[in-house]
């Protein structure tokens, strides 16, 4: 598909309706982004279109339009924003995706489009945590030191080169798609699968592999909170890449607030139409 124009029944409508109903970009790849979608698909004042970045190979199924693939940077964006006539967008990707949120924010701001981060909020350590905080992949590889360990690497395909620097541990990888090309390390078992997980299975798992410390994004959220909970029922060790910093945007953390956020907004109005 055209990076820069969008080519659902959900755009189309959007503009056969000669402005009447408005036109929402949600960028997804998330639980909430999902589940907004789910809220707001049987409106009829609205048009969603949920844009997935396309570095998962089978998204999951979802019920409003849907379009994959990059916009090409901050100027294909706001062209986007302005050839659909986007009335409000949402920015509902992981809380690490911080290039796309840039350039979204970037973009929203060239074509006055109204803008809100749905962002769920990092999860808190809890009295038995042991956890550490590093600033990046690398830093985790200098962190886990020079003795052989078992590490449970549950930071995503995009984090894990680093660990090539360090091989002597032995590393359980887990994803959702393939890591391609494998980690250049003598020791690598993969686990393809997706979220959620339960803590008793964690457990189970962090057991098998006699993992002695999870390096992990601190995500937030329910569906992978589970190795955390198990890992302080163990006593294992955690290791959290440290979020990327808070854009200057109005930011929410539930997807009822970002509801709220869209009603308001669909209210006022603006430059743009809304």
């Amino acid at each position: 598909m055209d990076s820069h124009r969008c080519n659902t029944a959900g755009c189309e409508l959007a503009s056969s309706a000669g402005g009447m109903r408005k036109h929402i970009l949600i960028l997804g790849g998330t639980t909430e982004a999902r589940e907004l979608g789910q809220h707001l698909a049987d409106r009829t004042n609205i048009v969603v279109t949920l844009s997935l970045a396309g570095r998962t190979a089978s998204p999951l199924a979802q019920v409003v339009p849907m379009r994959r693939g990059g916009f090409g940077g901050i100027a294909g964006l706001a062209q986007y924003l302005l050839d659909n006539e986007i009335n409000a967008l949402i920015d509902a990707t992981h809380p690490y995706a911080s290039a796309i949120s840039a350039h979204a924010l970037r973009a929203a701001s060239e074509t006055h489009t109204p803008m809100i981060l749905l962002r769920r909020a990092p999860w808190q350590a809890v009295a038995g945590d042991r956890w550490t905080e590093v600033p990046d992949a690398g830093e985790a590889v200098d962190a886990l030191g020079t003795k052989s360990k078992n590490v449970f690497l549950a930071v995503g395909r995009q984090e894990i080169a680093p660990f090539a620097s360090a091989p002597q541990h032995h590393y359980l990888i887990r994803s959702v798609d393939p890591v391609e090309p494998p980690l250049a390390v003598p020791n690598a078992r993969y686990i393809i699968a997706r979220g959620p997980f339960e803590e008793d299975q964690e457990r189970a798992l962090l057991l098998a592999h006699a993992i002695d410390v999870i390096i992990a994004k601190n995500s937030g959220g329910r569906a992978t909170y589970g190795k955390i909970a198990a890992a302080r029922q163990l006593g294992i060790p955690v290791m959290l890449l440290r979020r990327p910093p808070e854009l200057e945007v109005p930011a929410v953390t539930t997807v009822g607030a970002a509801i709220a956020w869209l009603d308001h907004v669909l209210k006022a109005p603006t430059d743009r139409g809304v």
